[in-house]
């Protein structure tokens, strides 16, 4: 494996702050997200759109931007009548639009911070389009969950992804099959990300335990944790999990609202928490990769990266 991108910008500093919601962003600047692509389908749509919410998270004080790949892969844009070369063009996009505000944001900004592009690899539940990345609630042959990531994960590294953002992950199955995946492309590194059942449970009801320890093995997996859970998910289960492993913890939760899978929409959370209000916690529970899923905002990352600046 190649040098470890997230260890040796955790050199630099203590933390390194993520991005927060990418759809969140582009719904508020006109983008109708009620599709089965979800954001993939803005990849296709209004690219440039992509590259602003980037260079605006960047500009919020973010090292690490997540690629717009979640729910682009060649299966369900072949549903819009792409071919599969047609896919990986836009999977590539995505790691191009990051890199690009990467550069710009750096040489408008002078900073020397190592900034990072994670190409994200979302679950086959995300495909499904039906809510199973909250449930893991399916099941593939190993080798045919292989051949669905592995488009993906080829033409994300090719674009120059710095390393993969495996996440939202319910099964326990799907990430053994990712990790056996990641092996096809010795350089590669990956952090993996779990959605949680309860604070000692992915998805599918697997232990954090035993997630823990089969990545803790695994020396191209750089990073784990949790995203898209809940806020008051998140610290029992990393507190669990800093007794598990060595390796840095992750962690990116939704802003605290709650949805109503019915209406689709989402409510403030009664207790009004923000991601900024738990970040001494997190961070005490041995966070180190830090930033917001759904419904978060630049100014959450904004307001999360001044508080990991040194007092």
């Amino acid at each position: 494996m190649q040098h470890n991108s997230v260890a040796q910008a955790l050199v630099e500093s203590e933390m390194l702050i993520l991005d927060g919601a990418l759809a969140t962003e582009l719904e508020a600047r006109g983008c109708n997200l009620a599709d089965a692509l979800w954001s993939a389908k803005v990849l296709m749509e209004n690219p440039e759109l992509i590259y602003q919410v980037h260079r605006d998270y960047f500009a919020a004080g973010a090292r690490v931007a997540i690629t717009a790949s979640y729910q682009a892969t060649p299966q369900g844009f072949a549903a819009r009548g792409l071919d599969e070369a047609q896919s990986l063009q836009l999977i590539a996009r995505s790691v191009e639009l990051a890199r690009r505000a990467r550069d710009d944001y750096r040489a408008a900004s002078g900073s020397q911070a190592a900034l990072l592009v994670a190409g994200s690899v979302g679950p086959y539940g995300a495909f499904l389009a039906n809510g199973a990345e909250y449930r893991g609630d399916y099941a593939l042959p190993d080798e045919e969950m292989k051949a669905f990531h592995r488009p993906r994960v080829q033409a994300l590294l090719a674009a120059g992804a710095d390393l993969l953002a495996c996440e939202t992950l319910p099964s326990f199955a799907e990430a053994q099959a990712l990790t056996a995946l990641l092996a096809e492309f010795p350089e590669a590194q990956a952090w993996f990300s779990f959605t949680l059942r309860d604070a000692a449970h992915i998805s599918d009801g697997t232990p954090l335990r035993e997630v823990a320890a089969f990545l803790q093995a695994q020396p191209q997996i750089v990073a784990l944790g949790i995203n898209c859970v809940a806020l008051e998910q998140a610290t029992p289960a990393l507190q669990q999990l800093q007794t598990l492993t060595s390796k840095p913890l992750v962690v990116y939760p939704n802003s605290g609202e709650q949805y109503d899978a019915s209406s689709k929409t989402w409510h403030s959370a009664p207790s009004g928490c923000t991601l900024h209000d738990k970040l001494p916690e997190w961070r005490a529970a041995g966070a180190r990769l830090i930033g917001g899923c759904c419904r978060t905002t630049p100014q959450d990352i904004a307001a999360i990266a001044h508080g990991c600046q040194p007092q």
